[in-house]
């Protein structure tokens, strides 16, 4: 597995694994109504900029296959889009992901990460250093409500 940067022209398989991850991880963490209205199978134009601006990274198969993805949101300093591919659940890929993204933003100077993560998530991320803040609730408009989210942080 190789991890790198991703292209604006992945845009579309980009947002598939998104959709999937969520689908399937986040089924215990929210209803089914909410899970497909947050997934829509059409890709928001303005996924396609995030990837061009900020550091979006991919991971890669031999086989040139996009099993998980990842990025660092410049403007906030946040994790963004850790997801994984379900036959790819539990690889380390979104592992990977996130450190090679805590590496980025140190590179870049950054003291600290924020992010908020689904419920389902909470550990993963304590397991990779981030601290609980509280729980709260996040407005999507995809989704056409709040999500419940833990807000977390790490310093770097």
């Amino acid at each position: 597995m190789k991890i790198r940067l991703a292209v604006p022209e992945e845009a579309e398989e980009c947002w598939n694994i998104r959709n999937l991850s969520i689908r399937e991880g986040c089924k215990l963490s929210y209803s089914a109504r909410v899970l497909e209205a947050w997934t829509p199978e059409a890709m928001p134009e303005h996924y396609r900029e995030v990837i061009t601006a900020n550091p979006f990274f991919v991971v890669e198969t031999p086989d040139a296959e996009l099993v998980a993805t990842g990025y660092l949101d410049l403007a906030s300093g946040s994790v963004e889009a850790i997801f994984t591919l379900p036959d790819y659940f539990g690889k380390g890929l979104a592992s990977l992901v996130i450190e090679t993204i805590k590496y980025e933003a140190i590179k870049r100077g950054l003291k600290q990460l924020i992010m908020s993560s689904t419920p389902n998530a909470q550990t993963f991320y304590e397991k990779h250093g981030f601290m609980f803040i509280k729980e709260s609730s996040s407005p999507s408009r995809l989704a056409q409500t709040d999500l419940r989210c833990m807000d977390m942080y790490i310093e770097l």
